[in-house]
């Protein structure tokens, strides 16, 4: 008896040991993504956070502790708060139809159609473009006389629209241009999920004389629900970080800059044009926090969601 518990007991710190060697191997693997992770984001995020108290600049070495007075100012900054709007209008007018068309686009390319595999990917293809690209291509239909758009409102009769540089339109120009753009991957993530519903579903309630719409509404909505709220939420931090594209068409296109610039571009305009490093970063932590704040709220609302489900 003493004998096989000895044995026991050496097998067992045996298997520990193991257990030991293998869970130092699993940091060992880790360890050098963790060293870039906090070199390269952790130490830059904290850096930030302390500039945003100080009097900082790019063109100089002296910097002076300044407390929270670039967080008063910033409250005061009427551009601060015009490009706070324009990015939160973005989102307003961009993330509904990027969620509704992804899914009409992903029902359509569900079904048993011929050419199938073409239709999913001229839906995908503009999505691997760069955003130099896109704004570029935006710019130029845009365009008034030679541009593609323009010339087809001449065609009908019609007179030309000054897409970029008019104010009242110049945002609903790069949100055309956006979904354009952006449109494959949330169309992607909704094809995924229809993938997982079972046909047997929808069999069922064909015999049960469920027409299409009404499996779309019954069967099809209720079990994408999880998708579409992880659409949702990708959708809208992705459009509250709007930059390239708008920066793009702003700079080389002629995009009216008053009625579309984006928080992210003022941040960038005053730590890299006008040196502001210490303002900058404060803007940005202001920033971060709003968006936090959206995402907790989106959290909170998907928790709920699941708890009654």
């Amino acid at each position: 008896m003493a004998a096989r518990a000895e044995t026991a007991g050496v097998a067992q710190s045996k298997k520990e040991g193991s257990r030991g060697r293998t869970d130092l191997a699993g940091y060992l693997f880790v360890a050098p993504f963790l060293l870039a992770y906090a070199a390269f984001l952790i130490f830059p995020v904290l850096l930030g956070l302390r500039m945003s108290f100080f009097n900082a600049s790019l063109v100089g070495t002296d910097s002076q502790f300044l407390g929270l007075a670039n967080y008063r100012e910033l409250l005061g900054d009427s551009d601060f708060w015009g490009s706070l709007w324009h990015t939160v209008l973005f989102t307003l007018l961009s993330t509904p139809p990027l969620v509704i068309l992804a899914l009409v686009f992903a029902l359509l390319a569900n079904r048993a159609i011929p050419a199938r595999w073409f239709f999913r990917l001229s839906f995908f293809a503009p999505w691997v473009l760069p955003s130099s690209v896109v704004a570029l291509i935006w710019v130029w239909l845009y365009q008034p006389g030679f541009g593609l758009i323009n010339s087809y409102l001449v065609m009908l009769g019609l007179p030309e629209v000054a897409w970029l540089p008019d104010e009242s339109v110049a945002m609903f120009s790069v949100v055309i241009a956006t979904v354009w753009w952006t449109l494959g991957f949330n169309f992607i993530l909704y094809l995924a999920g229809l993938q997982e519903i079972p046909q047997d579903v929808y069999d069922a309630a064909a015999t049960d004389g469920a027409g299409p719409f009404a499996q779309v509404r019954w069967i099809t909505i209720p079990l994408l629900t999880r998708t579409t709220l992880l659409v949702l939420t990708l959708q809208i931090f992705a459009s509250l970080n709007v930059f390239d594209q708008i920066y793009i068409m702003n700079t080389s296109g002629g995009l009216n800059y008053t009625a579309t610039r984006p928080i992210i571009q003022y941040i960038y305009e005053q730590g890299f044009t006008s040196y502001r490093v210490g303002f900058a970063s404060a803007m940005s932590y202001v920033f971060f926090m709003l968006v936090l704040v959206v995402g907790l709220a989106q959290f909170a609302v998907s928790s709920r969601r699941r708890r009654d489900a």
